[in-house]
């Protein structure tokens, strides 16, 4: 898969990961094993990139002794999860053409 599509989606797929509830690290990674791998190092640098596109804030919380960072989705990252989906309908438009080919040959 293309580098900067794949760094599209797990943007996408991280800000849904958090849109109903605030999450941290390990958490986000749990909720998203289901769909896809994705290790920390990767989260990590998403959620930073993420921070600094304003999509999203960060807190951190004690949590047995130590300090957990929590995340929460802004207005900003609600948005681009709207964009996200209307691009969405273009990309399947897109699939469509290119894979209509394949059933007239079958």
């Amino acid at each position: 898969m293309d580098i900067q599509l794949k760094r599209g989606l797990l943007d996408i797929c991280v800000l849904a990961a958090i849109k109903n509830e605030d999450s941290y690290g390990y958490k986000i990674i749990k909720d998203m094993k289901p769909y896809l791998e994705i290790s920390e190092s990767t989260l990590y640098t998403i959620l930073k990139r993420l921070e600094s596109a304003d999509m999203l804030i960060v807190r951190s919380v004690e949590h047995e002794g130590r300090l957990r960072k929590y995340y929460h989705i802004t207005d900003q990252g609600i948005g681009r999860i709207e964009e996200f989906k209307e691009d969405w309908k273009e990309i399947l438009s897109i699939y469509s053409f290119i894979t209509r080919e394949d059933t007239c040959h079958e």
